[in-house]
């Protein structure tokens, strides 16, 4: 298994000049090899293919991309492209490549769908190059990162790389930060030894009043880092406003809009890392809903449901699951959650969302809407979880004669799932 891990660069003067010299490279690179096929395909001629963008070129030991960028650093017009490192470039076209690939198997229904491969602009919020082994780029003794043509940058380490690794990508973001992503190989055993052994199961359930409600009971509170933070964003948002469109000033001020949501974006990221290792940890295994996310984001809604950040959440689960040896299971949307009892079973049908406890027609159970959904999301995923965690209170019912004098003692039990 393949991890990222990113840390903070802080590049100087002369080292961020070059940084976006290959920014630049890249770009053009890119862009070059996309107009090509694209008037190809105005012309109504096949698609070119990599190897056909280096087919003049009689050197049979290089690939079609060395070939391609060959041919191309002969020409005046982009004789630059010589200054960075040929491998930005190399993997600048695989990128592109890659991006076909996407776009035509969303086209065949391999994959969800996307639109195609679109130019790249100076202007776009996010700038990466990738230097892969070939490149020769080695973290240094004293902890600096040093990369073909551009020096030993400094790093800020948070941590230890767990195996040496294999491509590292250099990323500038919207608000001028520089980041340095690795990818690394990890031990699937190594992380299994450091997860408890355990047994409990726990169910999910997503929502705007609380950010999770697990199936325990436990209600966890939404952090709401963009409604916190919407009073010092409407200030540099304004003064963004107030500036001169092309000025040094305007372009200050958008470098402070992207700074204060970087903040949130990170802090939103850091609540989300926090939270699923502590129930990927304490659970053998987790059930979540799947949500129709985009559909909710075009709702009165759509702030708070892009503030919570559901999608990144069942994300970080579902890999944290498979690294650990946890299971991860996700049921179906149309599930109806909050229709069924989750003692007896029986549906009696949606509610409003204003209705947060109802009484059971059948069995006379006093439910919580959130925790009774959580708990049906478990049991909806083959989890066995005991059913009177979602009772708020027992309202008055005879008991029946054969189940007098017996009571549950409310313990977790697993079907079908061994601790690891």
């Amino acid at each position: 298994m393949q991890l990222r891990y990113a840390f903070r660069m802080y590049p100087n003067g002369p080292q961020r000049s070059a940084l976006a010299r290959a920014f630049g490279c890249a770009r053009v690179v890119f862009n070059d090899a996309l107009r090509v096929r694209e008037t190809a395909r105005a012309a109504g001629l096949p698609f070119v293919s990599s190897a056909v963008l280096g087919k003049q070129l009689t050197e049979a030991k290089k690939t079609p991309e060395r070939a391609w960028l060959a041919e191309a650093k002969k020409t005046p017009e982009r004789a630059w492209l010589a200054e960075v490192s040929a491998v930005v470039l190399q993997q600048s076209l695989r990128d592109l490549d890659t991006a076909y690939r996407n776009f035509f198997d969303g086209l065949k229904g391999k994959r969800p769908r996307m639109g195609a491969p679109r130019f790249k602009s100076r202007k776009d919020n996010r700038q990466a190059v990738r230097f892969t082994a070939n490149a020769r780029w080695k973290i240094t003794p004293g902890g600096h990162l040093s990369l073909p043509k551009i020096g030993d940058v400094r790093v800020r380490w948070s941590r230890v790389l767990p195996s040496v690794p294999s491509t590292v990508t250099v990323v500038k973001d919207a608000a001028g930060r520089y980041f340095a992503s690795f990818i690394v190989g990890i031990d699937p055993a190594a992380d299994l030894d450091r997860m408890p052994a355990t047994d409990a199961v726990v169910g999910i359930d997503l929502s705007l009043s609380h950010f999770a409600i697990l199936s325990d009971g436990t209600k966890i509170d939404s952090p709401r880092f963009l409604r916190r933070a919407e009073k010092r964003l409407r200030k540099a948002q304004r003064a963004l406003g107030r500036k001169a469109k092309g000025s040094k000033n305007r372009d200050k001020a958008r470098v402070e809009v992207a700074r204060a949501h970087g903040r949130v974006a990170d802090a939103r990221r850091e609540f989300h890392h926090q939270l699923s290792t502590k129930l990927i940890r304490d659970n053998q295994a987790v059930a979540v809903e799947d949500l129709a996310v985009k559909g909710l984001a075009r709702t009165r809604m759509a702030k708070s449901v892009h503030d919570a950040g559901w999608s990144a959440f069942v994300t970080m689960l579902e890999y944290k699951a498979a690294r650990y040896g946890r299971s991860f299971h996700r049921i179906g949307r149309f599930e109806p959650t909050s229709q069924v009892c989750s003692q007896c079973g029986v549906k009696d049908g949606p509610k409003p969302l204003n209705v947060r406890e109802w009484a059971c027609g059948a069995c006379g159970a006093v439910l919580d809407r959130d925790i009774n959904a959580a708990v049906n999301v478990a049991t909806a995923a083959g989890l066995a979880v005991s059913a009177c965690r979602a009772r708020v209170r027992r309202g008055p019912l005879p008991a029946q004669r054969e189940e007098a004098g017996t009571h549950r003692d409310g313990q977790l039990t697993v079907v079908g799932i061994s601790s690891r």
